[in-house]
């Protein structure tokens, strides 16, 4: 019988596959690395029956850095680490993974890899791929295999192992190219920075001074806008304020076609005018429908957005529970830019798994009822779909904070296939004393989204 190897990213990913394609019935053992396990079972694959062994890395394998005589700073200028020759070594030697793997591939046929679907991933299966190909059977025709899926559910894995293809050896080497950038670009600008400063502010409380071509840029915007507040001097000014009063008691707050000036003898003169006029009269009256449009499919940045505004969780907390969330099959890939659904995904199928949830399942049965309204065209970075609920959960099935971030994933999909809010605007305007004045209300017609985004509706 022949040994199909799949290798996953983490090891709860490697279960959650494993219990899927075996379902259920599977043997599992701890691997020699004490870190990743190994679930054993019999299945098909290429028209045959096999021996499927899944397991997992922790993230990359590999590492890069400079040969040793380079990581010494009194003797290697900054300079020459643009050019210095870099290596390849493990990423985390306490796991011993690359010997984990080979163990694991020896005499396999077949290599799966069941890395996350984006350019990181690609990288981490030519990785696996480094580690394991001396140690595999030969076999004519293909031999590795790539899986591409976004969601960890029954139907969306079964549909990547049906549908395998090869890993993307161009989307690994822009890893690659990325990795040398950071490494070199990162140590020169420490180094030299570091020596810089040490040696002009003889105090400076730091051993380490670091670059990197992230967070450097990011502490410039912080400083700038630092900047700007602090350099930031307020001036006084002046609005002015009116009440008409109504036959039925009630009063309308106006507001003034000026706004506010900066100038405290020009604004009493205007308030002098008004103070004269007895009687507000009215202009004009312009009524229209309004609409507040519903939200475009939900992304990382907007996830992690209101995860800390709306939710007040930290933006490494909010990824840490996405990803638990998404290896157990509560949502979808959580890293996308992409905030537009792909023509061929099935919004009913995703929407009908909600119409029995406590929370939101009459609101839903009456959107599949009266017909889901089409989402808002957004912008397809072509990475992953938007990030979205793959099945039912309540309260009882999560911890406190996973629930929250649940709850908001799935109200914000339901709002992206339900219809605008809609309302009539009223804007009437008045003249007092030769000034212009306007007041503007709105009348609700249809919530539409805002019911299910409570948070959002009209004040």
């Amino acid at each position: 019988m022949k040994t199909v190897l799949m290798v996953a990213e983490k090891p709860s990913l490697a279960q959650s596959l494993a219990k899927i394609l075996s379902k259920s019935n599977m043997s599992s053992r701890k691997g020699s690395n004490g870190a990743c396990s190994v679930h054993d079972y019999t299945g098909r694959f290429n028209g045959e029956t096999v021996h499927f062994k899944m397991t997992s890395v922790c993230g990359h394998v590999m590492g890069v850095d400079f040969q040793g005589k380079y990581n010494n700073w009194d003797k290697v200028d900054p300079v020459e680490l643009f050019t210095a020759p870099i290596n390849k070594k493990e990423a985390n030697p306490n796991l011993h993974m690359p010997m984990f793997l080979r163990k694991e591939a020896t005499n396999a046929d077949y290599l799966v890899l069941w890395l996350d679907c984006d350019k990181e991933g690609e990288n981490i299966c030519f990785e696996v791929i480094d580690c394991v190909i001396g140690v595999m059977n030969r076999v004519p025709g293909q031999q590795i295999y790539r899986a591409k899926f976004s969601a960890i559910t029954e139907t969306d894995i079964v549909h990547a192992m049906n549908n395998l293809v090869e890993p993307n050896k161009n989307e690994s080497l822009s890893v690659d190219a990325r990795q040398e950038l950071d490494l070199r670009i990162g140590c020169a600008f420490t180094r030299y920075q570091t020596c810089f400063f040490q040696g002009k502010y003889g105090d400076l409380d730091s051993t380490l001074i670091s670059y990197g071509p992230c967070q450097t840029p990011t502490l410039g915007f912080c400083v700038e806008r630092h900047d700007k507040i602090s350099s930031f001097k307020p001036e006084p000014y002046w609005v002015i304020h009116v009440q008409v009063s109504l036959p039925d008691g009630k009063t309308l707050r106006l507001d003034w076609e000026r706004v506010r000036l900066f100038d405290k003898e020009v604004a009493q003169m205007f308030l002098n005018r008004i103070k004269a006029g007895e009687v507000a009269v009215v202009l004009e009256t312009i009524q229209k429908k309004g609409e507040k449009p519903k939200p475009l499919a939900l992304n990382t940045v907007e996830m992690l957005r209101v995860a800390s505004s709306g939710l007040g969780l930290a933006p490494q907390h909010t990824m840490q529970i996405a990803e638990r969330l998404y290896t157990q099959g509560y949502i979808s890939y959580p890293r996308t830019e992409t905030n537009s659904y792909p023509e061929n995904f099935d919004l009913k199928g995703t929407l009908k798994q909600q119409s029995s949830h406590p929370h939101w399942g009459t609101f839903v049965s009456e959107l599949l009822k009266n017909g889901l309204q089409k989402p808002k065209k957004g912008h397809d970075a072509g990475d992953h779909p938007p990030i979205t609920p793959m099945k039912s959960a309540t309260e009882g099935d999560l911890d406190h904070d996973s629930w929250r971030l649940y709850d908001y994933i799935t109200r914000h999909f339901i709002a992206t296939v339900s219809p605008n809010c809609t309302y009539l605007q009223t804007t009437i305007y008045f003249e007092i004393g030769s000034e212009k004045f306007s007041c503007t209300g709105k009348v609700l017609i249809d919530p539409g989204f805002t019911t299910i985004m409570p948070w959002l509706r009209l004040e």
